[in-house]
């Protein structure tokens, strides 16, 4: 990959992380791939979800995202959301098919872990109670 191209890709990186919405529209529009990865593995669903941009996680999905696809550390998008305490971002994965399953922590080991009780309700209203749980 050329400098300009690697300059590009850290750019539309920036742009997910700061939620510059409009911006980084533009360059989808322009062709910029929406599973374009970092050397991390990171997405920019993920990194959008993680920085709780939820217009910017709205607008991935809609482009055909994947709500299921792992970093390289098997993170999810939806874990991100749930420990960014991202509310939009965690329905509008949930409704454009994200498995709470999914992932190493997944969405649930995530809220269990960190003891978020606000997240932990909304998971359960939108997938129903985690396995094993008990609720």
């Amino acid at each position: 990959m050329d400098d300009s191209a690697v300059e590009l890709a850290h750019r539309m990186f920036d742009l997910a992380r700061d939620g510059a919405t409009e911006q980084l529209t533009a360059y989808l529009d322009a062709g910029v791939p929406v599973e374009i990865t970092d050397p991390k593995g990171d997405t920019l669903l993920i990194l959008a979800a993680y920085y709780g941009n939820d217009p910017i996680v709205t607008d991935l999905l809609a482009r055909g995202a994947d709500p299921n696809r792992t970093n390289d550390r098997g993170q999810t998008a939806i874990a991100a959301a749930l420990f960014a305490q991202s509310a939009g971002a965690v329905t509008a994965l949930l409704e454009a098919g994200a498995d709470p399953h999914h992932g190493s922590p997944s969405a649930w080991a995530t809220v269990e872990h960190f003891d978020i009780p606000d997240m932990r309700a909304l998971l359960e209203e939108h997938a129903g109670p985690a396995a094993g749980s008990g609720s």
